[in-house]
């Protein structure tokens, strides 16, 4: 099902709701500045995109891992792991759907995630996102 647009001659047409993944997935560093938006791609029922994490970011920013002798640490503020990034961006989405149509559920439970350690890698990646709408026809997830 398309929920957010449709792949025309390899290229990605927006409808009204990719144009909301669009504007959530630019609003990820309002909520988030220790990131900063790289690569995206929204495709007719998913997306691809990479989250560079700020080379500033220290261990100051973050707490500790609890463990069984001592209490975990009340967290204040917004949680800083990509799991938290992820939920609010598509929390944003979700709210959207039920509020505007009759879908009201748009993501599957989890996604993907995988670190980036080199450039070469990275380079590998970011073709791959940039080039996905050319191999939609053969895409797993295209139904």
């Amino acid at each position: 099902m398309p929920l957010f647009g449709e792949i025309v001659d390899g290229v990605m047409v927006l409808n009204t709701a990719g144009q909301i993944v669009e504007k959530c997935w630019g609003a990820i560093p309002e909520h988030f500045p220790q990131v900063t938006l790289d690569e995206f791609v929204i495709m007719p029922n998913h997306v691809h995109g990479i989250i560079t994490i700020g080379t500033n970011v220290g261990a100051n920013d973050y707490l500790p891992l609890p463990s069984n002798e001592t209490p975990r640490p009340l967290q204040h503020g917004t949680s800083r792991t990509i799991g938290s990034m992820v939920r609010g961006f598509k929390i944003g989405i979700t709210r959207w759907f039920r509020a505007n149509t009759d879908i009201h559920t748009v993501w599957q439970r989890n996604y993907y995630e995988h670190i980036i350690r080199n450039e070469d890698a990275y380079l590998k990646i970011a073709e791959y996102i940039q080039t996905n709408p050319q191999r939609w026809e053969t895409d797993t997830y295209h139904v």
